[in-house]
């Protein structure tokens, strides 16, 4: 369906604050951006673009993930959140477009709760959290194309240096869209204004990653916090309103 001006507006607005968000913490894209596709794009069309722009993200910035983590330390993550993805798949398919939207939104403000809550001064891991933390990331990624609130638990509890969980979450999220997206194609989720869309939001994306960059250059995670949880909670509220 082609997007009216106003749209398209919101399209970039949401594109550019997402991807700022994602580039100053490493998390924080799907989590902003899917309740603006939300409003006017059809629940696959939302997961597919979302899982595409998240990727070129994750390529964009590949330097500043690649190598700081052991394949023994990534790997249960991303294999459990692969499986999980195919299950969330699933779901995906049965999903109407209002459920889609509270889903979303609930989401949303989990993540907010997760953020707020979630500030450890030591560093804690298990197996069981790793496991499910991979697991129920992969379900919302596959559902919903928000992997965020348990791996943003995850990291938080488990890396307290904010470079290191920066770099955790962004390669995280890049393994997590890249499956995100076979498995949206094995289930023929994609549709022919997909490949627009992603024209569409490129220049707002990469806009928006040079800023995000900047700004994690320059101010501490401190501020990140109280103003990414106050504009998402804003978000996952408006989302919940319009699904009920």
């Amino acid at each position: 369906m082609p997007l009216d001006p106003s749209q398209i507006l919101l399209l970039w607005a949401g594109v550019i604050f997402a991807s700022v968000l994602r580039a100053f913490t490493g998390f924080g894209f799907a989590l902003a951006v899917v309740p603006v596709f939300a409003m006017f794009l059809a629940p696959a069309e939302v997961v597919v673009l979302v899982a595409s722009l998240s990727l070129v993200l994750g390529m964009v910035s590949v330097r500043a993930w690649w190598g700081l983590f052991s394949l023994r330390e990534i790997l249960p993550l991303i294999t459990l959140a692969w499986v999980g993805t195919v299950v969330g798949v699933y779901l995906l398919t049965g999903m109407s477009q209002g459920s889609f939207q509270l889903w979303v939104g609930i989401a949303v403000l989990l993540a907010c709760l997760a953020v707020t809550l979630s500030k450890p001064a030591n560093s804690v891991d298990s197996l069981v959290l790793r496991g499910g933390a991979g697991l129920l990331s992969g379900l919302m990624n596959g559902a919903l194309a928000v992997p965020g609130p348990p791996m943003i638990v995850y990291a938080l509890l488990t890396e307290v240096d904010p470079a290191r969980s920066r770099a955790l979450l962004m390669l995280f999220f890049t393994a997590s869209s890249l499956w995100g997206l076979v498995s949206f194609a094995v289930a023929g989720l994609f549709v022919p204004a997909i490949p627009w869309y992603i024209t569409l939001a490129l220049p707002a994306l990469f806009v928006g990653d040079r800023l995000g960059s900047a700004l994690f250059v320059r101010y501490s995670d401190a501020f990140y916090r109280r103003v990414a949880v106050l504009v998402l909670l804003s978000m996952g509220i408006l989302v919940i309103l319009k699904a009920l």
